[in-house]
């Protein structure tokens, strides 16, 4: 740092300081840097994401899985939290104030919120009539952006609140970065008991409702549901539908699920086609796929993605992190298929898909080779 001291016979001389320029490149370097690989993979996603959207209606097999099953575009929404939970890991540790960092988390979630139900609950009727507006009583108030938002603040939240050692510049041996971010396994812990406990636990009373859409040959029909378990997971009997019924209302859930391609409710199936005569009352109910207990099991998603960012930042070498990662992967894999085998069908898909995600972007960091730190 130069100085420049002017001379003079006063007894509190000046004293100017310049600014230190390559200190100033240096923070523009920081704030500008991106981590390359994580965009490519981000943009992968995005175009899987349209790919499915646009060819999933004439191609079924890589439209999302009716109930049981895990298709093409069923790994969208992992890779997107997985992705999120990455960039919460580099972005955070680069806001040092912290109220500033829960400043900048809240506003974006708050973002998240406002977009996703503009989005996705139901201000856009019908498109091609350009008729706009919506009707409060059945406003969808569950959605993608909405599920993101979740994830983002709660796990954002944790990283901010026990960022002390994130602050710790040292290389860290294959087990203790578990041990450095033990506060974010506790809550992944946390998320998987309290989601297991109300899946299986939960009592799913018998149940009836209205139709609703004025479209519908069936409309103000009234359709009786019977269930009377517990534990079930099939699709009407489910705590997830039980409890966002409860929750949220099932005139706010989603109208069109995609349980409607079933074998038993259509005979189009895997196409979407008109409901069967003799179909399941429960064919023609609502069913919300980013509801409220299905949202806090995709915590677990950004909580490994932001283990994710967490390796690269304390772990130097690509061949270093891809050990990291592998056995992630691997203990992933394994614990999917345990629960599969086990009739865990819900947990199975959201580790199976996380271990997609370890894998591709373990490819895309392999392939690309630019370190960023």
């Amino acid at each position: 740092m130069s100085e420049i001291k002017a001379e003079t016979t006063h007894h509190h001389p000046l004293i100017i300081s310049e600014p230190d320029v390559s200190d100033q490149q240096e923070k523009s370097h920081l704030k500008t840097q991106r981590l390359a690989s994580l965009d490519i993979f981000r943009g992968l996603a995005v175009a899987l994401m349209i790919l499915v959207d646009h060819a999933g209606g004439d191609w079924p097999e890589i439209s999302h899985a009716p109930w049981n099953g895990c298709n093409l575009a069923d790994f969208v929404m992992p890779f997107f939290l997985f992705i999120v939970g990455v960039a919460i890991a580099l972005a955070l540790k680069r806001i040092p104030d912290r109220a500033d960092a829960v400043k900048k988390v809240i506003f974006r979630t708050l973002k998240l919120l406002f977009w996703g139900i503009l989005l996705q609950g139901g201000f856009s009727h019908a498109p091609d009539e350009l008729t706009y507006g919506v009707d409060v009583r059945m406003i969808r108030l569950c959605g993608v952006l909405q599920r993101i938002a979740l994830s983002y603040l709660l796990v954002s939240l944790v990283e901010i609140f026990t960022k002390d050692v994130q602050d710790k510049d040292q290389s860290v041996g294959q087990f203790s970065i578990f041990r450095l971010y033990c506060w974010h396994w506790l809550m992944a812990a946390c998320v998987l008991v309290v989601y297991l406990a109300l899946l299986y636990g939960t009592y799913v009373p018998d149940w009836q409702f209205t139709i609703i859409n004025k479209d519908s040959a069936d409309y103000g029909k009234v359709f009786n549901v019977t269930c009377g378990v517990r534990g079930k997971l099939n699709p009407p009997c489910n705590a997830v539908g039980y409890i966002d019924r409860k929750v949220l209302g099932i005139n706010h859930m989603y109208h069109r699920p995609a349980w409607r391609r079933s074998k038993a409710c259509t005979q189009d199936s895997p196409f979407e086609g008109p409901l069967r005569k003799d179909a399941p009352s429960w064919c023609h109910a609502p069913f919300e796929p980013e509801g409220l207990l299905s949202s806090v099991s995709s915590i677990l998603s950004t909580i490994i993605g932001v283990h994710f960012g967490h390796v690269i930042i304390h772990t130097k070498g690509h061949l270093a992190r891809l050990k990291q990662w592998v056995t992630m992967g691997f203990a992933l894999l394994i614990f999917g298929l345990t629960l599969h085998f086990t009739n865990g069908e819900h947990g199975s898909g959201k580790f199976s898909t996380t271990c997609v995600c370890l894998f591709i972007y373990s490819k895309v960091i392999l392939f690309q080779w630019q370190p960023f730190l």
